[in-house]
């Protein structure tokens, strides 16, 4: 049985409002493509029909956060197309590091999920030059180690900061995922507005939680490394966690009904400025990952959703069950979305984080 189309409407809608290393060598000038991405993405599986026209994937290189990857293109580093989220793509943007789309040669470009095109200033701007190909969504939620942490223990996200679990927690070294987890721990689901005061609360929680982080995972290997050899116990993670871990045998779980909630994030492909590739492998490669084939993978193996509705309605509603993106009304209510924060808050953020894994 397909899964409802509606169901996906429903949160593109919700998304909406909310939303208002290895380094392989670049491609010669004008041949082949160079993606700059996260580790984990170079999965052949999520651009089949681009290594069949071409007979050869891209060249990959990654990056651990958005904000290594904004510096780093900003000291001048070349690639073709990159893969930041929704809270990073307005600042690449006016940073002038992007290149508008021709949506004339994206062919799943009407085919997006419902909502995503309308976000305001992102997908599109006021004088109609689109800059953002949605292509997957997710959340950064509490997983536990269920043989080791009971569910009544991981009610509430300030379990992070609970001495119980001292040298067992990781969340990721990556500001936008740690002041999500502080922000919903403080009560606070519009990071966009946050208060002074909201901001000091916030990065004291952040203090209480670093006395307990064993690690500040990178990518998720190290994390699910980490998981499945009971180094960590309790993390701020991706739904690709614990799929992963799910998939080898690890007694995991993901507690989405905190009482504060969960973050919800959208990340896709963007044209960057002074790219050395080939502009029609460029699109090609986005045209493979926006595919609606993709979208049972995305889902069924990595746990995010895939942003092509049409592919996304298409599959099996017990895959759809069993990712957890069943109950649209719920998911939505309970999630902060992270959309783009103001560029001072950002920054303070990222000064702030810094202190906080140094220890002051």
């Amino acid at each position: 049985m397909a899964y409802s189309a509606k169901a996906y409407r429903a949160i593109g809608a919700a998304l909406t409002l909310a939303l208002s290393a290895t380094v392989a060598l670049p491609a010669a000038a004008g041949e082949g493509l160079t993606v700059f991405d996260w580790s984990g993405y170079e999965d052949p599986a999520f651009y089949p029909a681009y290594v069949e026209k071409h007979e050869s994937e891209p060249s990959f290189t990654f990056f651990g956060d958005e904000e290594e990857a904004f510096q780093k293109l900003r000291s001048g580093f070349r690639a073709d197309v990159a893969h930041p989220c929704s809270q990073s793509v307005v600042k690449w943007r006016d940073a002038g590091l992007l290149e508008p789309l021709d949506v004339s040669r994206l062919k799943n470009w009407d085919s997006t999920m419902p909502g995503f095109k309308a976000m305001k200033g992102l997908m599109t701007t006021e004088d109609g030059k689109a800059w953002f190909l949605p292509f997957e969504w997710g959340n950064t939620v509490l997983t536990y180690r269920t043989d080791t942490v009971q569910p009544e223990e991981v009610k509430s996200l300030k379990a992070f900061a609970d001495p119980k679990f001292k040298d067992r927690v990781s969340i990721g070294d990556n500001v936008d995922d740690a002041y999500a987890l502080a922000s919903l721990a403080i009560g606070l689901k519009d990071w966009s507005q946050m208060t002074d005061e909201q901001f000091k609360q916030a990065s004291d929680f952040l203090r209480e939680v670093h006395k307990n982080v064993r690690i500040y995972w990178t990518d998720n290997t190290q994390l699910t490394q980490a998981m499945a050899g009971g180094e960590v116990d309790l993390a701020w993670a991706w739904n690709e966690t614990a799929v992963t871990l799910q998939n080898d045998k690890v007694p995991v779980a993901m507690k989405k009904d905190t009482d504060e909630g969960l973050s919800t994030w959208v990340c896709g492909y963007v044209r960057l400025k002074g790219g050395e590739g080939s502009v029609d492998h460029a699109y090609d490669y986005m045209n493979a990952v926006s595919d609606p084939a993709v979208s049972q993978y995305m889902v069924e193996s990595w746990g995010y959703g895939h942003g092509n509705g049409e592919g996304m309605a298409a599959i099996p509603a017990e895959i759809v069950d069993k990712a957890g993106y069943n109950d649209v009304e719920k998911f939505a209510s309970n999630t902060l979305f992270q959309s783009p924060v103001p560029a001072e808050l950002k920054q303070k953020m990222i000064a702030e984080f810094e202190k906080i894994k140094s220890g002051y």
